[in-house]
């Protein structure tokens, strides 16, 4: 979900999120262009898609993997950037 009036966008940029390509803008938070994308963060014991919680870092719900280094993120606090590689499953 992004505002669309009255706003000035950072450069285009392009992203993966489970191998399906997501477009974004620099300073945008990973979680933003998810949101937007209606891309599910992980899914739970019983495979149902789960999304953000708090959206301010504090409950860790949007947590994901960024490739290749493996490290675990919050996307609601990290931001995106061109190419980068993200994975929701671990």
């Amino acid at each position: 979900m992004r505002i669309e009036r009255d706003t000035e966008r950072g450069r285009a940029v392009t992203l993966s999120v489970n191998g399906q390509s997501l477009a974004a803008f620099e300073g945008e938070m990973l979680a933003t262009a998810m949101l937007h994308h209606a891309a599910a963060f992980r899914r739970d014991t019983r495979g149902l898609e789960r999304g953000l919680f708090c959206n301010m870092g504090s409950c860790s719900e949007c947590m994901v993997t960024l490739l290749p280094s493996g490290r675990r993120a919050r996307a609601c606090l990290t931001p995106v950037s061109d190419g980068m590689e993200v994975r929701t499953d671990g």
